[in-house]
């Protein structure tokens, strides 16, 4: 089952096309971040033999965030991996309930994941744990990635069980 036309994913409504737009907006602010971050500290390793100290830190941050926001936009964008050779062997009433479980299952777990991860979060806070890094930055900060990406991956598995239920045709 495809759910994409030549002019971008379909959507389950303007709220998805917002959060997907805020999504791709932050998702490229930090992609032109962490290209610039690892061009200046090459230049200054390689040109003036100097490190900034930060940059790895930083980097390893902006990976993570760019893993889970961009796999939610791939999800939504029906960029994911699929089995098609398999999948569209089965009638499209099967194909239907078959996304549908799968999308339930994935929920289950995004849903318990962000919830871990967000109590991981809350106890670092608490706790007022720093990374032993240059920047002695709060835990809390870079781990709250966690539960925002896997609630954003959530929110967009609900937009696509909500597509499974319209018409082929539309």
């Amino acid at each position: 089952m495809r759910v994409q036309d030549k002019t971008g994913p379909v959507s389950a409504g303007p709220l998805f096309d917002a959060v997907a737009r805020i999504t791709s907006v932050a998702t490229g602010a930090v992609l032109v971040g962490l290209v610039s971050l690892v061009c200046l500290e090459a230049l200054l390793r390689g040109g003036f033999n100097y490190s900034l100290g930060f940059a790895e830190e930083l980097t390893g941050y902006g990976v993570v965030f760019m893993t889970f926001f961009g796999a939610a936009l791939a999800l939504r964008g029906h960029a994911m991996f699929q089995v098609h050779f398999l999948l569209d062997r089965w009638p499209e009433g099967t194909r239907r309930w078959l996304v549908r479980v799968f999308v339930l299952i994935a929920l289950v777990i995004c849903v318990i994941l962000a919830w871990k991860t967000k109590d991981l979060t809350l106890s670092s806070f608490s706790r007022g744990k720093f990374a032993p890094t240059v920047l002695r930055t709060p835990l809390w900060i870079p781990q709250l990635i966690l539960p925002l990406g896997f609630s954003v991956l959530a929110f967009f598995l609900v937009e696509q069980l909500l597509l499974t239920f319209r018409k082929s045709g539309d």
